[in-house]
Order: C-alpha cells, then structure tokens, then sequence
C-alpha cells in the first residue's frame, strides 16, 4: 500500500475513534497551557494536572508567578519529573513573558523557543492548541507509531516531523497530533504490542517493521 493510501485510511480511522480531540492537560489559557505542556516532559499528563491547580492558584498570571520564589513552586510541583530545574524554567519564562512580551503568552514559534524550557515540541502544542497554528508536535507516541506505520523512518524526531507534515493535510496537523496520542495510549503500547492484533499496525505496519518488534519483545522477555 502507498503512504499516502495508507495517510488516508489511517486518518478516516482515528477520525472515528476520536471525533473529539480534547487537550489532555487541563488549562484555562495560553499561559497555563504552556506551564503543563513544560512541565510534561519525561511525566504523565495525570501527574500534571494533579499539581496545576495548587500553582496556578499561587500563580494564576505570567506576573503571580514571577514573583513566586523557586522553592515555593518546586514544592508544589515536586512529584513532577526534574522538578527543580522545571520549577527555575517556570519562574524565569514567567518572568521573561513580563519583560518581553507585557505578561502575554506570544504566538510565534521563535519567540516561545526563545523561552526557557520551551523546545520546538512544546513550542508547537501551544501554536496549535492556544492560537490554532496548524503545527505537528512530535512526541514519542507519535514518533514511534509513525515508524511503525511506515511513514517515517524513525531516524529522529525532525525527520517524523517532516514526513507527517508532507504525508498530511495540513488543516488536520492539529487535531492529528493529538489523534495519534490517543490511539497510541489507548491500543498501541511501546512494549509488548501484538502488532498483528492492533487496529491499524495489522495493516499498515511492514513485516520488516513487524520482524523487528517481535524481536524486540523476545530479546525483552529473556532478560
């Protein structure tokens, strides 16, 4: 099957599993949603939206924040992965949204990636999700799935990011992103995956690709 053939089917499938793409970290702007999307790295969405209300509480506008000390938000948010240097990239980019920006969130991805703690990733969930830039964040669902379904070599996150981005409408981009999170969560585990028994690995998965994921999983289980 050509990749676009199989784009095509893959995006009519997620468009019926998930019609409704809602943002898993819970916010209420621009600048809430990038505090969590930082704060989610190498942690769970749950683990997040477990610590945002008692910060944004403390510190519900670029300026609140800013003012808080370091030790006061490491504390909140101390259950979250690599808190302390997250909680100076939070003080620091709060601080930085007031010098620069007049407490406002930009809407350019060189401006976000200007910020501290804020990689093209995060950068581009908040243009997508926050101000509705048509963007395709790669996150690790996203990258191994794609490289599962033969549409992208798995080299490198950049190369997904450019593969996806020329296989895809990009009027779908967003609602894609978060699309292929939902299915990777729900039916596409990084290990122990029976490939022949998912919805769309059956199908659009190679048998180079199935191979090596079998192999995997045995090399797994001797340890």
């Amino acid at each position: 099957m050509r990749r676009a053939e199989k784009a095509e089917r893959i995006m009519a499938m997620l468009e019926e599993l998930y019609p409704e793409t809602p943002v898993p970290l819970d916010h209420r702007n621009p600048f809430e949603l990038l505090v969590a999307v930082l704060m989610s790295a190498q942690t769970t969405d749950l683990k997040v939206n477990e610590v945002t209300p008692a910060l944004f509480e403390r510190g519900p506008t670029p300026a609140a924040m800013a003012a808080l000390p370091v030790e006061e938000i490491q504390s909140i948010i101390r259950f979250v992965g690599l808190a302390p240097t997250k909680a100076k990239n939070i003080r620091r980019l709060s601080e930085l949204l007031v010098e620069r920006h007049r407490g406002e969130v930009p809407s350019s991805f060189e401006e976000l990636e200007a910020l501290p703690g804020v990689g093209h990733k995060t950068a581009g969930v908040v243009m997508a999700q926050a101000f509705g830039v048509p963007a395709f964040p790669i996150d690790t669902h996203i990258h191994r799935l794609a490289a599962r379904w033969g549409l992208s070599n798995g080299s490198n996150v950049e190369r997904t990011e450019r593969d996806l981005k020329a296989i895809f409408p990009k009027e779908r981009w967003n609602d894609l992103h978060l699309q292929i999170i939902f299915f990777g969560r729900e039916y596409c585990p990084a290990r122990w995956h029976d490939l022949s028994a998912c919805p769309i690995c059956s199908w659009a998965a190679t048998k180079k690709r199935i191979e090596e994921e079998r192999r995997m999983n045995a090399k797994a289980r001797r340890r």
